[in-house]
Parts: structure tokens; sequence; C-alpha cells
């Protein structure tokens, strides 16, 4: 009811679990999946995964009253744009699938919090790390611009501050982020964001 009212926004589908979804993604194509992680059979975290591992999914705005910091970064990692809380505000729910739609990231205020401790806690140097060394190896193969433009996106930055930061036009600066995301063959930002942290270059 929240998104059929709103302008610009309509509601093409549900399905009552995870199971379900590839179907009514096949059979109605929409722009953003509103996803439930608590859901019977196949919980929102695996659909999510599922989905976003096919050739030209739709973007995923995450949806629970669960905000443990493993479901949220595991959702983060398989690709979803956004997570948010259910008792976000209808209109933030509304706006938020509109910048997700657009292809941009959006997370609660909480969740972003929970998520700056976890990437800024400090990581262990002993023993095999195999996401930090994965992250470093892929972030080794970027040109050095491109590694400025990843480590800027790491810290949270803008276009427009990524514009202003690395003297670049905002148009150059989206250009640099689909080159990354194609490169090293991620979804979206907050990927690309979660890489840098893994490498501990933030």
């Amino acid at each position: 009811m929240i998104l059929d009212g709103a302008p610009g926004v309509s509601v093409v589908g549900e399905a009552t679990d995870g199971a379900e979804v590839p179907a009514a993604v096949a059979a109605y194509a929409p722009d953003v999946v509103l996803m439930d992680i608590r859901m019977p059979r196949v919980d929102g975290l695996a659909a999510t995964e599922a989905l976003r591992a096919t050739a030209e999914p739709p973007e995923v705005l995450v949806l629970t009253t669960f905000d443990a910091d493993e479901q949220v970064l595991r959702a983060l990692r398989a690709g979803a744009g956004g997570f948010l809380l259910k008792d976000t505000p209808p209109a933030e729910i509304v706006a938020a699938v509109r910048r997700v739609a657009a292809g941009e990231a959006t997370l609660s205020p909480a969740i972003t919090r929970r998520l700056i401790a976890h990437v800024t806690a400090p990581v262990p140097v002993s023993g095999p790390d195999a996401r930090r060394d994965r992250a470093v190896r892929l972030l080794d193969g970027l040109t050095p611009r491109e590694r400025e433009v990843a480590v800027a996106l790491g810290q949270g930055r803008t276009n427009a501050e990524i514009s202003a930061q690395l003297f670049m036009s905002v148009p150059t600066v989206k250009a640099y982020v689909s080159r990354l995301l194609t490169k090293l063959d991620l979804n979206n930002r907050v990927q690309v964001a979660l890489l840098v942290h893994d490498a501990g270059l933030v």
C-alpha cells in the first residue's frame, strides 16, 4: 500500500518466500526487489545471492527487523543496494526504493553505524585471511587513478566529493565507478567500499 500509493512507483508482483523470487522476477521484470530476510524455505539472504548472480538482476533492497552484523554484510556482499530496518518511516522506504532504482546505495542510520564499527575494528595481523588476500589481489589490478577512486568510495565519498578531491569532473568520476564495477566484477559502490575495507586501505 505504501509503495503503490507513491507517485512513479508500481508494485508489479509479490512472492511469499525466497523460493518464489526467481520466477516472480522472471515474470514481472521489476527494477527493484524489496526483500525480507526471514522467510520460509529460502531466506532473503540466499534469495538475494541467487538473484544477484543472474545475468541481468534487478536491484535489491533488504527490509528486515533483524540487523545482525553478519547478515548486513552478507546482504551487501551479495550485491544488495540497500538495507533498511522495518521501523523506517514509510516515506523513507519509498525514497530508498527510488535511490536503489537509480543505482545508489542506501542504509538505515543504525545499519550505517554498525557497518562503520565493523569495518573500522582492528584487524588481526596474524594468520591467513582469504578475504583480505583476495581484496588486495583485485585492487592490485587497478590503475593508480582507479585505485584512488576505489579508496574514495571506501571512505564513503559521493561522486561530487570525489570530483573535488581528485580534480576530475563528475561524469568522469561516474565513468571510473562504472569501470571499477566492471573490472572488479561487482554490482555496486557499496561492494567496492567493502573490498577496499577488506584490503585494509581505509
